[in-house]
């Protein structure tokens, strides 16, 4: 890695000497950014999979309402 050169008035901040990038020193607030983004995705990953059950609920409830109904015509 590359020579950092602190920012002005930024301690957490410091910049790439060779890529100019500007680079997060402080590594817990990076973890924290890390674990709020895994967080995050699991809960979308939840919902997700929720509405697929629900989803699926619905189409068998219309499948035994279909087949009650068939029942109901043959008498």
């Amino acid at each position: 890695m590359s020579e950092l050169i602190q920012v002005k008035d930024h301690p957490d901040l410091a910049r790439d000497k060779d890529s100019h990038a500007i680079v997060n020193t402080n590594m817990a607030a990076y973890e924290a950014a890390v674990r709020r983004s895994r967080s995050a995705q699991n809960q979308k990953d939840e919902l997700r999979d929720a509405v697929r059950d629900i989803n699926n609920l619905k189409s068998e409830m219309h499948e035994i309402k279909d087949l009650l109904l068939q029942m109901m015509d043959r008498k």
